[in-house]
């Protein structure tokens, strides 16, 4: 318990720390968020409940100390929630191997909401779906590779 516990406190911070919290991050066009390059990855948040408040899309890079760590992220996308799936674009640096990690801010106030004990209220997701039974996944079970442009990426919400 003790564990799952601390890894919900770490992914809240990562959210809640990240650089999106600032000024937003430049965009090529108001559809695909991040700095502007050649690379876009096109997410679809699956399992959305509600179009009410914002979906999160944290990227992370190809380390797994940074993952969930405060001010790990590259940054955070974050867009209108849609239900029943949220799509939208994301621009990468380049190339290479990426981590996501995704919630549903249905109060949209750009923190990942917890109770009084930490366990989450709002619905979360990852890359590659790995099972969150036990608490939080490692980066190993969410990195994936990016190894063209205009790629493909669906995240399921899991509510609690």
């Amino acid at each position: 318990m003790r564990y799952l516990l601390a890894a919900f406190l770490a992914f809240s911070s990562a959210s809640a720390g990240s650089a999106a919290d600032g000024p937003a991050a430049p965009a090529a066009d108001a559809t695909c968020p991040g700095k502007p390059g050649p690379v876009r990855l096109f997410v679809s948040v699956e399992g959305v409940k509600s179009s009410q408040g914002l979906i999160a899309i944290t990227l992370y890079p190809d380390d797994p100390h940074r993952f969930l760590a405060h001010h790990g992220s590259l940054y955070v996308a974050r867009v209108p929630a849609h239900a029943p799936v949220t799509r939208t674009c994301v621009r990468l640096p380049s190339l290479g191997t990426f981590g996501l990690a995704a919630y549903h801010d249905a109060d949209g106030d750009h923190h990942f909401g917890r109770n009084a004990i930490g366990m989450p209220r709002e619905a979360y997701g990852f890359s590659n779906n790995p099972p969150t039974f036990f608490g939080l996944p490692s980066f190993k079970s969410v990195r994936f590779p990016v190894t063209r442009p205009d790629q493909e990426m669906r995240i399921r919400l899991r509510y609690p």
